[in-house]
């Protein structure tokens, strides 16, 4: 059923404005998503085979525009995507090729059908569109002749992002010099087209999207609206969606629903309760609720959990989150879980855990606590493997080893072929003895 936005309730730049998500705006776009129903369309870098966390906040713009009943547009970048974005980059990154590309799209759209209603049957359906389709039969003369006519060399170079990649060590090669105008030129496309009115993207993209607005009054005599939302940061300073093991992927097979549970249900209560309105579709009683929650009772982590089940629901579905909160209480509830209650199962399938392999043979005669955790490379020396046991930071089937003298023989195994280690209170290892 399409839902179209209602004069005098709070619409939707009023929405994404409370939550934190607009940072730029051309003047006037309010008016137009409050007049009529609007096409915009967010992009998408085909460069990985999964889109991550980062890419979250285009796909919620995305959302936030379907549900106020409007139609959304995602763009995967298969031309764009072989150049290369200068954005928020000090380096000319690797180009990828067609098959690649290719392959990299058919496996986001798979992702975006999870978010989007891409039903035909609606007015306002999601589409999907690849820059490829129309980039591929436009010759370079011709498109130099046709679009570059339009823009300035002057123009192009007051933009932060070339600026200040022209001004650095490496400089900027012609072909990502010429991004801007390339995806300039999309927004001018859809605008022929589909008569795609608004563009929307992270602050980085501000630049690129004012090009095709400014190519669409130049070329076209239209005229286009856009709004951005800031760039994700970290109160500790520490990269958005980036951890010890890189990058949080939406695909499952990449960061487990475990793993992606666990790194909202880690953030602190100044990101969390910034990024529950960010990431969430709660309402705004809701979430003020859940911060008062928080700020009489912070060791509850109240927000946390909330925002890790929202968005973990979000991302993976109501079985994703069960498997997180099931993990996670195997983990974690020392009390309520036992390492011998434990099943072969639920040891081997554990997610989140670091495994090793040792020696049955070195184990028969038994091996000193010290040695044992050096030897793994749990530690990367035993002098740390001491002080940690000596702090009390170290647990051996869920209980805590208080001598560095302990031995570690065929006594601590579970079903005859596992041990257990945890070291302080999030790293979990088990060793397979063989």
């Amino acid at each position: 059923m399409l839902l179209l936005p209602k004069i005098g309730s709070m619409d939707l730049i009023e929405e994404l404005t409370w939550r934190g998500m607009i940072q730029d705006i051309i003047p006037g776009t309010k008016e137009l998503l409050n007049k009529e129903m609007v096409s915009g369309y967010v992009g998408f870098d085909p460069t990985a085979d999964s889109l991550h966390i980062g890419s979250l906040v285009p796909i919620l713009l995305l959302m936030h525009l379907q549900k106020a009943g409007h139609k959304p547009y995602a763009l995967v970048g298969g031309a764009t995507g072989m150049v290369g974005d200068p954005s928020g980059k000090s380096e000319e990154r690797n180009l990828l090729d067609e098959t690649t590309l290719q392959h990299n799209q058919d496996c986001i759209h798979k992702q975006l059908v999870q978010f989007l209603d891409f039903n035909p049957s609606l007015p306002n359906s999601a589409v999907m569109v690849n820059n490829y389709d129309w980039f591929k039969n436009i010759s370079f003369l011709s498109f130099i002749r046709d679009v570059g006519k339009h823009i300035t060399v002057n123009y192009m170079m007051a933009k932060d992002s070339v600026r200040k990649r022209i001004e650095g060590e490496n400089g900027m090669s012609f072909t990502e010099f010429s991004y801007q105008l390339v995806q300039g030129f999309d927004f001018y496309w859809l605008h022929q087209h589909h008569n795609c009115k608004l563009q929307m993207g992270g602050s980085d993209q501000w630049g690129n999207i004012i090009t095709g607005t400014e190519l669409i009054r130049k070329k076209a005599g239209g005229e286009a609206f856009a709004f951005t939302c800031p760039l994700i940061t970290k109160a500790d300073g520490g990269k958005f969606g980036k951890t010890e093991k890189g990058n949080v992927w939406l695909d499952a097979s990449k960061t487990s629903p475990y793993l992606f549970y666990q790194f909202w249900l880690n953030a602190s209560d100044e990101d969390a309760e910034k990024w529950i309105k960010l990431f969430t579709f709660l309402r705004k009683d809701e979430i003020e609720a859940i911060i008062e929650q928080q700020k009489h009772n912070p060791g509850n982590r109240a927000l946390q959990k909330r925002l890790a089940e929202e968005v973990t629901t979000l991302v993976h579905g109501p079985s994703g989150l069960q498997q997180a909160v099931e993990t996670t209480a195997k983990l974690f509830s020392n009390a309520a879980v036992s390492a011998e209650e434990l099943s072969t199962d639920d040891l081997e399938n554990m997610e989140g855990i670091v495994k090793f392999e040792f020696s049955a043979t070195d184990l028969e005669k038994g091996i000193d606590i010290v040695s044992f955790l050096a030897q793994l490379t749990v530690f990367p020396s035993k002098g740390e493997a001491r002080k940690t046991i000596q702090g009390g930071g170290i647990s051996i089937n869920r209980k805590r080893i208080d001598s560095i003298q302990q031995l570690i023989t065929n006594d601590f195994l579970l079903h005859d072929k596992y041990i257990l280690i945890q070291k302080g209170k999030k790293n979990y290892y088990l060793v397979q003895v063989a």
